[in-house]
């Protein structure tokens, strides 16, 4: 072993303080002080502090917050609690970054920097009512040389009122019962109705009721811009030949995102509020027929998940469901995990990145990593759970309630490592597993594709369709792709869920998809948007 001779272990020693007396200084940072004005709600608020910073201030950086592809902004954030006028939070290289996890690699430039604070407690959402934010502020950004920089939050975001009534669209705003008491505080149900033509004139009919469900996190105001004039929906729905029913659009905001309209361990008893207030509360209202053969329910992407688990897990409240386009309706191709053999949801078998997301062509355009990290953002705690989004509202409807009053991970949030113990508890919400006559019938939820669909009966041979179904005749098949059969999932193949695959390959397999087995009414699984009609009674 070679020693150091000990005039040269005294120059080392020496050496640091040497190169500081020069002016060699150690790496830079940034460091963001964010305080609130004094104009804003003086009482304290736990909540989550980003600084976005954006090349553009078009839109402003805020909006951009959530965005996941290559133009997503880079952020900042830290939990902050009892923040109030006169307190100051810093944001520095200690918070959590994304996508970048050290800003030293931010290219030095022109950035739009934008503080904001998400304090709500009713609505997940960076944009909910309430929440504070900072005017855009143009700094100039070098690693090389670090800085500090302050901004004050100076503006809210106003509260979440309901659009004003028109002759057609009505809406409504309950507190639930079922919901405060779970939550401890006044809760709310908000959704929108859509009138039949005629509404006002035939007082004394009364209409069935058809319920739909929207995407993620979308909002019931959503039906003003469906019913404006000269829109496609607008001319079929008071079209001279067109079935007259009440529709019902359902709000997709909660205290944890979108609470799916299933009980919930975390959200509280969204089914439960759903089938004993806001539905009895609409159908006295409006002239409804109140009755289970006059029910139906829709819905699309998540609405298409949340239509057949409604008329699974109320198989006799509801008279059909039809649902286009669904969420996972089998937790085996949970996107492309499934999360009860998988250890990873980041990485699969072969240790490679798994996909989230694909282009036409095949080409990865997101990650699971990066898709769950832009979640992980969001979500207080530095974990999806919180975040409001997919990964989150996924966790919060189907996980169980930790210890700590949040809901339990299903995966690490940084490894991705798989808890299946708690895969175990998502298995009560597992669509595929949950046909309440499956067993009686022997037969699964979705059944194999093999023969074609029936024929279509001529309008002028259909004496009476009440209670039945068709297909609405203004729509066009879309290529997007059916659902697949769960049971076809048992030999290997993939899941199609939220991936973009071949159009030529899906245009030869787009045929409905009969669901049976839920309660009296069928359902339909298919590629393409399909409606059901109720004849009024």
């Amino acid at each position: 072993m070679k020693t150091v001779h000990p005039i040269l272990r005294l120059l080392l020693c020496f050496a640091p303080l040497a190169l500081a007396a020069a002016g060699v200084a150690g790496p830079a940072v940034f460091q963001f002080e964010v305080s609130q004005g004094k104009s804003l709600p003086a009482a304290p608020r736990d909540g989550r502090l980003f600084l976005i910073l954006s090349p553009t201030n078009h839109p402003e950086p805020r909006v951009t917050l959530g965005r996941t592809g290559l133009g997503a902004p880079e952020v900042l954030a830290r939990d902050v609690n009892a923040f109030a006028p006169g307190a100051t939070a810093v944001l520095d290289p200690t918070a959590f970054a994304f996508p970048l996890t050290n800003l030293s690699a931010l290219p030095p430039g022109d950035y739009y920097a934008q503080a904001l604070f998400d304090s709500d407690t009713d609505l997940r959402s960076p944009h909910a009512p309430g929440n504070l934010y900072s005017q855009p502020q143009k700094l100039h950004l070098d690693p090389a040389r670090g800085g500090a920089w302050k901004l004050e939050l100076t503006q809210q975001i106003p509260p979440d009122l309901l659009p004003a009534d028109t002759e057609q669209v009505k809406f409504v705003k309950i507190q639930s019962k079922r919901l405060s008491e779970f939550h401890g505080r006044p809760i709310f149900l908000r959704a929108a109705v859509v009138l039949p033509r005629d509404y006002g004139r035939e007082t004394s009919r009364r209409y069935p009721l058809w319920v739909r469900i929207g995407g993620l996190n979308s909002r019931c105001a959503g039906v003003l811009g469906q019913m404006e004039r000269k829109t496609e929906f607008r001319d079929a729905w008071l079209a001279d030949d067109a079935p007259r029913f009440i529709f019902l659009q359902l709000d997709g905001a909660g205290p944890n995102g979108d609470p799916y309209y299933v009980n919930s361990a975390n959200n509280g008893p969204y089914g439960d509020a759903l089938v004993e207030e806001l539905i009895p509360h609409i159908e006295a209202t409006f002239r409804a027929v109140a009755q289970p053969r006059a029910r139906f329910v829709s819905g699309v992407s998540t609405g298409g998940w949340v239509c057949l688990a409604l008329q699974v897990f109320y198989p006799d409240f509801f008279n059909g469901a039809w649902a286009s386009c669904p969420d996972p309706v089998d937790f085996r191709a949970l996107e492309l995990v499934n999360i009860y053999k998988d250890d990873n949801a980041y990485v699969n078998k072969y240790g490679n990145e798994r996909p989230s997301a694909r282009d036409p062509n095949g080409d990865v355009k997101l990650l699971m990593r990066r898709e769950v990290g832009v979640e992980n953002l969001l979500g207080r705690g530095n974990s999806y759970t919180r975040s409001g989004e997919q990964w989150g509202a996924w966790t919060a409807a189907f996980s169980p309630r930790g210890a700590d009053g949040r809901p339990v991970p299903l995966w690490d949030p940084q490894t991705g490592r798989i808890n299946h113990d708690v895969a175990a508890q998502w298995k009560k919400y597992d669509t595929a597993r949950q046909d309440p006559h499956r067993r009686r019938r022997g037969r699964h939820l979705f059944p194999e594709q093999r023969r074609p669909p029936p024929r279509p009966v001529p309008r002028q041979s259909r004496p009476a369709l009440r209670g039945q179904d068709r297909l609405w005749p203004r729509q066009r098949p879309r290529l997007d792709g059916p659902v697949h059969p769960p049971d076809a999932r048992r030999d290997g193949s993939r899941s199609r869920s939220r991936q973009v695959g071949d159009e030529r390959a899906n245009a030869r397999s787009a045929r409905p998809a009969r669901v049976r087995g839920a309660g009296k009414g069928a359902a339909l699984a298919c590629g393409w948007p399909v409606r059901g009609w109720a004849e009024p009674v």
